[in-house]
């Protein structure tokens, strides 16, 4: 029987993240986003008091980089990747030590970028971990456990005909109780506007607590508003506790939705760091955060460069738990 994967505030041993390394993929916007890695990087180290930080870098022009802005605060991996979204490539370990790796096809055939698709095995075995890989396809932004076997996700994303077209609701249910040892899924319906995930779930809704769900709580001309409303009322009706946290609102980059979200925080060891975007509510966000996360130092960091990319810190990391 497979042990579900421990939720993400349960210690963990070390975390996976990506550091920009094609210049070609990032252009004008490559500097910053390294910075607000390494910014991020920090953070997590908490000067020591956080988990073992791994930056992974695609190459060695990309890994001497991130060593040199990084210091004493994260070693580096060379692993070639397409890009830095290891939440969907790396491996998740389960609560018996396993790396559960998975099929990758771009999001649904939106990026085939080289390596993308063979980075979580080579990130188990340089672990040592046990790896096993599913024949399904499955990202890890999609999902989020409350360590009780308890998971949440999207039909937009886990039902999308891109993803598995041949699997049914009740067999993908089936292969994450067998995978990845989830008893019960929560299925919320639509994912934010502009997200090229398809409705990744950790945009959305993140689980702060066993049975108690984040969900933003609309703000003023907020393009996702609907969407924050029918997942509220879905998990409700489904017996599980929703707190509201403020959303950043309508963000615009060239005139243009993008799906910023104060929900792609990291939970670590001893910080839960929060993207932000300039937008009138990034304060509040921090102190909502800061009130479930009572025994950490919760901290904002500006995401806006990492954002071009299309996700922000939750997305760029992958936990490895202790």
């Amino acid at each position: 029987m497979t042990i579900p994967p421990p939720a993400e505030w349960a210690p963990h041993a070390a975390v996976w993240i990506g550091f920009p390394s094609h210049a070609e993929l990032w252009a004008e916007d490559l500097d910053q986003a390294r910075e607000e890695v390494i910014a991020f990087a920090r953070a997590v180290h908490a000067d020591g008091r956080g988990e073992r930080v791994i930056l992974v870098a695609a190459d060695a022009e990309a890994a001497q980089a991130a060593q040199e802005m990084a210091g004493d605060a994260a070693e580096v991996l060379i692993q070639p990747f397409g890009d830095i979204w290891l939440r969907d490539t790396a491996p998740i370990v389960t609560g018996d030590g396993t790396a559960r790796d998975f099929r990758f096809n771009g999001w649904g055939g939106k990026y085939d970028l080289e390596g993308d698709d063979t980075i979580g095995a080579r990130l188990g075995a340089s672990r040592e971990l046990p790896t096993e890989t599913g024949d399904w396809i499955l990202e890890g932004g999609a999902i989020d456990g409350d360590g009780t076997g308890l998971v949440v996700t999207t039909e937009q994303c886990l039902l999308n005909p891109n993803r598995n077209p041949e699997l049914t609701r009740e067999e993908i249910e089936h292969r994450l109780r067998d995978d990845l040892g989830f008893s019960r899924v929560l299925w919320l319906g639509e994912g934010l506007k502009a997200d090229h995930t398809d409705g990744h779930v950790d945009n959305l809704a993140r689980f702060v607590a066993p049975g108690r769900l984040a969900i933003p709580e609309p703000a003023e001309n907020d393009p996702n508003w609907q969407v924050y409303q029918l997942a509220a009322k879905r998990a409700a009706e489904e017996g599980v506790e929703v707190v509201r946290l403020p959303s950043p609102g309508r963000v615009l980059r060239d005139e243009e939705i993008v799906p910023a979200s104060y929900m792609n925080f990291y939970i670590g060891n001893a910080a839960v760091v929060v993207p932000v975007y300039g937008a009138p509510n990034d304060e509040a966000a921090v102190r909502a955060i800061q009130a479930l996360f009572p025994d950490r130092a919760v901290v904002g960091l500006r995401a806006d460069a990492i954002l071009t990319g299309g996700g922000s810190f939750h997305c760029i990391s992958q936990q490895i738990p202790a």
